[in-house]
């Protein structure tokens, strides 16, 4: 049931270069390490679940022969998620990604059986002795694209198709709308729930919901391209999500957040070959290059491409962080102030909206 590939690629200077970045050291071991990959997804969604495979490959490219990965694709989150790593810890892989939320208690029940396995959960904020934590700040993409939405909306309504009402979610809808806001404040985004990582069919039923009610950009926190696939059907623009999902709306597709997980997996493994790996939580954005955009789109105006790249810089920089203030709620109330952010903590326990968005949260 594992999809297995093991590569003789020999470790390149873009590798070195990436596990340094990352503060590992160059590989040494004989054996392969072996790795598995548990994905919520298709590999071919185009989003999520096929970023988080770019980023094994990357792997295979750079390790060659050092390592050998399997992965195992589309495991639900619950239960399956359990028997599936429970079964890779079991066939002996030595380091283990679980790269959706819902994988998060299963990981740490499996981990503490096995506890010379090592564990890396994707978005999740529960570790244990030998069971880390990764993410990347997306919302940092998100307020950028958030800017190219604000301006170039006609409509002042911009649809948001999303998952769950998660602080990960929640986060991303703050960090878009906070663009949007800062270069148009009459702008209004709606949010539709899918209530689904990964169902191409309600996906698109979320955009033209979301288009039916004037929305002329959309953007998504959900894992295939069916909603650029929606907005180039109607003529509409759209923002994709967790890879460039251009080959999917060419006209439609003004850009991407996108995740570049592969130096961080190639850390990761260079830890536990070289026996340095440890428990801890790693949030790496756009100043390490986790974080990125996708190509921006012709349509897109000069002067908002050089704010964008300005805005980008200043991130990367750190002389501005997304959720600077001041920052007001739904209702207009001033909850950060001038000269004053959102800190971590904050930022990972989201669970209010941000001045601009529609609607109310559901209850999770």
């Amino acid at each position: 049931m594992f999809m297995s590939n093991v590569h003789s690629n020999k470790l390149t200077k873009l590798a070195l270069t990436a596990a340094l970045a990352f503060g590992a050291n160059v590989v040494t071991a004989e054996d392969p390490l072996k790795i598995g990959f548990v994905y919520v997804g298709p590999t071919g969604d185009a989003g999520w679940t096929f970023g988080h495979d770019e980023g094994r490959k990357y792997v295979v490219e750079q390790f060659g022969d050092k390592v050998e990965t399997n992965y195992v694709e589309s495991v639900a989150e619950g239960a399956d998620s359990e028997r599936v790593i429970r079964q890779l810890a079991s066939k002996g892989h030595d380091l283990i990604f679980t790269t959706s939320f819902g994988y998060m208690n299963p990981t740490l029940k499996v981990a503490k059986k096995f506890k010379k396995v090592k564990f890396e959960h994707a978005t999740g904020y529960k570790r244990g002795k030998n069971t880390g934590t990764y993410f990347a700040r997306a919302y940092q993409g998100r307020y950028l694209t958030g800017l190219i939405a604000g301006k170039m909306t006609k409509t002042n309504v911009i649809g948001y198709v999303a998952s769950f009402p998660i602080p990960e979610v929640i986060r991303g809808i703050n960090a878009f709308t906070k663009g949007a806001q800062e270069v148009n404040p009459d702008v209004k985004v709606k949010v539709v729930w899918a209530s689904t990582w990964y169902d191409p069919a309600k996906e698109r039923e979320a955009a033209e919901t979301l288009m039916l009610q004037g929305a002329d950009i959309l953007t998504q926190h959900t894992d295939s391209a069916a909603v650029i696939q929606a907005a180039e059907s109607k003529g509409n623009y759209a923002i994709g999500y967790h890879s460039d999902m251009s080959a999917y709306g060419a006209k439609a597709h003004l850009t991407s957040t996108v995740h570049n997980w592969g130096p961080l997996y190639a850390a990761k493994v260079q830890a536990v070959i070289d026996g340095t790996w440890k428990s801890e939580d790693l949030w790496p954005g756009i100043a390490e290059g986790v974080t990125d955009l996708a190509p921006l789109n012709d349509a897109i105006p000069a002067d908002l491409k050089a704010l964008v790249a300005q805005k980008k810089q200043a991130i990367k920089d750190g002389s501005m962080r997304v959720f600077d203030g001041p920052v007001f709620d739904q209702s207009g109330k001033e909850v950060i102030g001038a000269g004053k952010t959102l800190d971590d903590g904050a930022l990972k326990g989201f669970n209010w909206y941000v001045k601009g968005v529609e609607g109310q949260l559901p209850k999770s």
